[in-house]
């Protein structure tokens, strides 16, 4: 249920978010919504797609720091959400729980960006006993 895609540098915010909202699109149920969705940019194939995989695992109130990218997980959010694709994909209005950024920087020429997707399974808690 994860995607990578080499963008042009010159690629825009609009592109990156229809390639992450493609991402749970082609998924539908398959990945076992609500999702929370990790997205890498930057580095080099593996480096975004290393933190694609670290973004999943943040607390679900972390914000990205820059703002830039904070508006971008929050419209990621809403556009996911609005496919009504739903829990398990039994339709609904919560597709995803969270959209989560990480960045590095990359080579001039290319611009990875990684999208993975968290199943349920994935999902922890932690108490103080």
């Amino acid at each position: 249920m994860s995607r990578l895609k080499m963008f042009t540098p010159s690629a825009n915010a609009a592109e990156i978010m229809n390639f992450a909202v493609e991402t749970v699109v082609l998924a539908k149920g398959n990945a076992c919504p609500p999702v929370i969705i990790g997205i890498g940019i930057g580095g080099n194939f593996e480096t975004c797609a290393l933190l694609a995989k670290k973004a999943i695992l943040q607390p679900l109130n972390n914000n990205n720091p820059i703002e830039e990218y904070a508006l971008l997980e929050k419209d990621i959010l809403n556009r996911v959400n609005e496919t009504g694709i739903g829990v398990q994909g039994m339709g609904g209005k919560t597709t995803a729980l969270a959209v989560h950024i990480l960045t590095a920087p990359c080579h001039i020429a290319s611009l990875p960006v990684a999208v993975n997707l968290q199943c349920h399974s994935h999902r922890h808690i932690e108490i103080i006993i």
